[in-house]
């Protein structure tokens, strides 16, 4: 399966890159009695070698409910497992609605590895979106947090359970040719790089960036650039990137 193969007819909606993106908000009380706040918002994603959005992704953020504090600094460690599970059971109902998938369409749901490595959050997940009929087009399940530090047969073994037809798996991984080059023995379709902290603002910048982006490309047949400079789209793509969703006028975040 091709996960962002673009769909017969593309997405009909070309918002400008500084266009803000659709959104939505709901709170989760975890079982400890924090207030969480969740954002989940649509963003593009762009086919470089078309040089157009073929696809939507949900960025994810979570702060505490008093302030402004996301999950990076609160440590997802500090949540337990059952409601990180919680949250990637709301993003997925949540995200579906703003994905809007046609039988033709792609999109992109966040999930924790904690919750896709586990039996029962894996059953889930998978439950919750085999029995949603507005979800007709395919879904992927973009797997953070932990990667790194899990064995690659784990990961195999995980991801396995969502290669379907209507289903599919992309790894986001640490902007890291280490990292990247160990994904190689997993067998995902796609992997996705952050390079909100990747310095790509000038050549000398770039020879390193186009390092990451070859050895992402030689571990996985797809390769998805987040908060890409939106002037570095046709470097990337000669790079070895085959989608990105670009930074732009808003705040960036994963």
């Amino acid at each position: 399966m091709d996960p962002l193969a673009p769909a017969s007819g593309v997405l009909g909606e070309r918002r400008a890159l500084s266009a803000p993106y659709e959104s939505v908000t709901f709170p989760l009380v975890t079982r400890s009695r924090r207030e969480l706040v969740i954002t989940l918002a649509a963003q593009p994603i762009f086919d470089l070698s078309l040089s157009r959005p073929v696809s939507r992704r949900i960025r994810r953020t979570v702060r505490h409910g008093g302030g402004v504090e996301a999950l990076q600094a609160l440590g997802r460690r500090s949540l337990e497992q059952v409601d990180l599970k919680r949250i990637d059971m709301q993003s997925l109902r949540h995200g579906l609605d703003l994905l809007r998938l046609g039988p033709e369409d792609s999109g992109i749901v966040p999930s924790f590895w904690r919750t896709v490595a586990s039996s029962g959050g894996r059953f889930a997940l998978l439950c919750a979106e085999m029995l949603d009929e507005a979800a007709p087009g395919t879904l992927l399940v973009e797997v953070m947090g932990g990667l790194e530090q899990a064995p690659v047969e784990a990961i195999n073994d995980a991801i396995s359970h969502f290669e379907t037809s209507a289903l599919g798996v992309i790894l986001h991984v640490a902007p890291d040719v280490g990292m990247v080059r160990r994904m190689a023995l997993a067998h995902a379709q796609c992997l996705s790089l952050d390079f909100a902290g990747v310095a790509h603002e000038n050549a000398r910048d770039w020879q390193a960036a186009a390092q990451l982006i070859g050895a992402a490309r030689d571990a996985c047949p797809q390769v998805l650039l987040l908060n890409l400079r939106p002037d570095r789209g046709l470097a990337a793509q000669s790079a070895g990137a085959t989608h990105a969703v670009f930074a732009g006028m808003h705040p960036i975040t994963v």
